[in-house]
């Protein structure tokens, strides 16, 4: 490639990262300013800011909508053990809806800075091996966002409009009263929602209100996937200008000083920003791990309960629900363990270069960056369990050991 080719890729990119940085959060900014927790910029109108209010307060009696009268009827209105359980396995994922919406309203101001990270990356391309390296992350997460929407919507659709319209209408009072079962009972010491419009009206807020959990399930996760992949895509970023290091790139001006500081400064602002990610998704990580672990054996414990081959789509709908839950703890999990794998890749990078050509003092910085690979990119759920494969492995074995007992419990 000429110069002339090398300054106008440089050019394009530096005019284009806008681009760039929107086809890499685009997904991020449709779940999460859906609900009202896509953080504000500088110069946001007040319409913006009245949207996002509005937003979030209808998320929040929305979700309120379902634990509270939920509640109700599990203490009051439930009548055998399975009716209660049910329900409260039901009502257990609006509580991990709330506690991440509240957590991803709190760490508004942590999301803005980490977008902010990721657009002065897009920003500061200097290559253009390092814009494909990026594309090719954020293409890879892309993907991990539309799989986790694809699960979780396509359960809501079952659980809220297939299970519902499928069951037979309730014929009571001689005949004279014809209603369907809503998705959650409404106790009737609130209000009797048997009879139209209150039925369709309560079914309509509780399709709303299911969407809105789920969506902030998909937020949480695809938040997650796109701090993680980022992080990789730099540090995958930094291998390519390991590689380079003794002897520059082709038709490269920079002296091993420069382009020793600058692998030594992207691999600090690396560091910096996995603190910012572990910083941000520590609870709501720690939400999922020990939520999925008790809907994984709730879901499979009704699963087995009403699984009927004559009415398949009881069954087939907490299937589905199941396969949701797993994806979602299991994406948590594979990213930790990716983040991880590459972290130590730049240190064994680091290692077969040939450092032993550079001066020896220079050579050392070599040795720090190794050191650094090793411990400090890691993902937690809350400090107490690092996300990698083997806790999924551990979550799935700890919700058969809860099935099992509940099993035994139950008989």
């Amino acid at each position: 490639m000429s110069m002339n080719k090398l300054n106008d890729t440089k050019n394009f990119l530096n005019e284009n990262y806008k681009k760039d940085r929107d086809f890499n959060v685009r997904l991020n900014v449709w779940t999460l300013r859906t609900i009202g927790t896509w953080p504000k910029s500088k110069n946001r109108s007040w319409l913006r800011t009245i949207e996002q209010f509005l937003l979030r307060l209808a998320c929040y009696v929305l979700l309120l909508a379902i634990l509270i009268p939920g509640g109700i009827n599990v203490i009051f209105e439930s009548k055998d053990f399975y009716s209660q359980l049910r329900l409260s396995s039901a009502l257990s994922f609006f509580v991990m809806a709330i506690i991440k919406y509240c957590v991803l309203i709190a760490r508004e101001d942590d999301i803005y800075r980490c977008v902010k990270y990721i657009e002065d990356d897009w920003k500061n391309v200097k290559h253009w091996e390092d814009r494909k390296i990026m594309l090719d992350n954020a293409s890879f997460c892309r993907r991990i966002i539309v799989i986790c929407g694809f699960f979780m919507y396509g359960s809501m659709v079952f659980y809220y409009i297939a299970l519902p319209l499928t069951r037979a209408k309730i014929i009571e009072e001689g005949g004279n009263l014809t209603y369907r079962r809503l998705v959650y009972p409404f106790p009737r010491v609130l209000l009797d929602v048997r009879h139209s419009p209150a039925n369709e009206i309560f079914y309509t807020i509780q399709l709303f209100s299911g969407f809105v959990a789920h969506n902030i399930t998909v937020a949480a996760c695809g938040l997650a996937a796109l701090l993680a992949m980022h992080v990789c895509g730099q540090l995958q970023v930094l291998m390519a200008w390991l590689e380079n290091l003794v002897d520059g790139r082709e038709k490269d001006d920079q002296c091993l000083d420069q382009r020793l500081a600058s692998v030594v400064e992207q691999h600090v602002r690396i560091v910096n920003f996995v603190a910012h990610m572990e910083n941000l998704l520590r609870e709501i990580s720690l939400v999922e791990v020990v939520g999925c672990t008790i809907n994984m054996c709730f879901l499979g414990y009704h699963t087995m309960m009403e699984w009927d081959p004559k009415e398949p789509v009881s069954g087939l709908t907490f299937i589905i629900l199941l396969i949701s839950v797993t994806f979602n703890i299991f994406i948590f999990c594979y990213i930790g363990e990716l983040l991880s794998q590459e972290a130590v890749k730049i240190g064994d990078k680091s290692y077969m270069i040939d450092w032993y050509r550079m001066p020896v003092k220079k050579s050392l910085a070599v040795s720090l960056i190794i050191s650094m690979s090793r411990s400090t990119t890691r993902i937690t759920a809350g400090s107490i369990i690092e996300l990698s494969i083997s806790s999924f492995g551990d979550v799935v074995k700890t919700s058969v050991a809860y099935l099992n007992m509940l099993r035994q419990f139950t008989d």
